[in-house]
């Protein structure tokens, strides 16, 4: 038995489209096959959780699917459901049902905007010039490209329509023909006791027509396997795990088939220097008890790839933040800058020489301990505590 598209992705039956898509984008970005190479498992399940999600993002199939989990999207599951009620009073075949409209008529008034039902019927073509699937993508990109934006180069292998027959799927010269079976119209109907089943037909295929002189190069698909080079523009401000959609970049249709799209996943690299919150950087700074203890100017790295200046004021301790506003990342769509957040880390000195060590001791002697109130706070507390329980 399938597993419940809910619990595939990992959310509630009650979940918002929002949760949806970030529990999707987590998933897939985890399972996806160029990070799990040759790895049958992962591959299974990222084909599972985007037909998931292909079913939970639209409203319709949404409906259909909380009302009649997956025997809504399988061949004949509304007919088997339909025997069960025609046994009791008032069926689908009863006074109080639906008379003699077919089954498929049913079916497809209830679901053929989503499952293509309607479509079969009016045009040739239902299933066997079906639209092409959609692909995913993953491209690595700098934190330094993510803030200036960058055009990256993809190579994405792929169906394309064929050249030699331009998609239809016949050889040169010659012409698809009406189905004899459907007479052209995709589909079939099966009377069975009081219900009329209507199915694509299968001796087309769903279109309508066949090909009896199929095309040599893509033997009656309409389309090719090829390799291709593509431009992907990564906007500035872009975050990790955005989305980029390239429309008709996907897998060919089937013998004309509009195509699917090609959906890139953009990952950005961890920095040496940065960690990323939204728009705002946050950078850790060793820096020198003389500067902390005196005071001074330091410079530190920026994004842009220069350097920023800022001043250390006299007596700062480890843990202080500094903010450097308009320092920080590019924000996709809009004109300002996110912050840079510079956190001090007082340096204890090693490896001192002995001039050094008599100065710190004569610093000391002459009451420096006295200059650091925090540890003297703290230890007056302690001193107070001890008192307390020994009297």
């Amino acid at each position: 038995m399938a597993q419940d598209y809910y619990s595939v992705l990992g959310v509630q039956k009650g979940a918002s489209k929002d949760d949806l898509k970030k529990a999707y984008r987590k998933l897939a970005m985890k399972y996806h096959p160029d990070r799990n190479k040759d790895d049958k498992e992962a591959e299974a399940k990222f084909k599972e959780i985007n037909q998931a999600y292909d079913v939970l993002k639209d409203d319709q199939k949404r409906a259909a699917y909380d009302q009649y989990g997956h025997a809504a999207f399988e061949a004949g599951g509304f007919g088997n459901a339909g025997g069960g009620a025609r046994a009791g009073a008032g069926g689908f075949g009863g006074a109080g049902g639906f008379g003699g409209a077919g089954f498929g008529d049913i079916f497809e008034e209830m679901f053929g905007d989503f499952m293509g039902g309607n479509a079969g019927r009016a045009r040739a073509g239902g299933s066997a010039n079906a639209r092409g699937a959609d692909l995913t993508q993953q491209v690595d990109i700098t934190m330094e490209d993510a803030f200036h934006g960058v055009e990256k180069k993809i190579n994405v292998t792929k169906h394309e329509e064929c050249n030699t027959c331009h998609g239809d799927g016949t050889a040169p010269g010659s012409k698809p023909e009406k189905c004899g079976q459907c007479g052209g119209v995709g589909r079939v109907r099966m009377q069975q006791g009081f219900f009329t089943i209507e199915r694509t037909c299968p001796q087309c295929g769903g279109a309508g027509e066949v090909i009896s002189d199929p095309c040599k190069d893509c033997h009656g698909t309409g389309r090719t396997r090829k390799d291709k080079t593509l431009a992907v523009t990564i906007p500035a401000g872009i975050e990790d795990g955005t989305r980029i959609r390239l429309s008709g970049e996907g897998e060919a249709g089937l013998r004309g088939g509009r195509p699917g799209d090609l959906y890139v996943f953009v990952s950005i690299r961890n920095h040496n220097f940065f960690r990323r919150e939204g728009a705002d950087l946050h950078c850790r700074v060793p820096l020198p008890f003389t500067t902390a203890t005196l005071g001074g100017s330091i410079e530190v790295p920026n994004i842009e790839g220069g350097r920023s200046k800022f001043s250390v004021p006299a007596g700062s301790q480890s843990g202080h933040k500094f903010r450097l506003k308009g320092k920080g990342m590019t924000q996709y769509g809009r004109s300002d800058r996110g912050d840079m957040y510079l956190e001090i880390q007082v340096e204890t000195p090693v490896n001192l020489s002995k001039k050094q060590k008599d100065l710190l001791k004569e610093f000391q002697k002459d009451g420096g301990d006295k200059n650091n109130p925090r540890s003297t706070g703290f230890f007056s507390k302690v001193k107070e505590l001890w008192t307390d329980l020994t009297e």
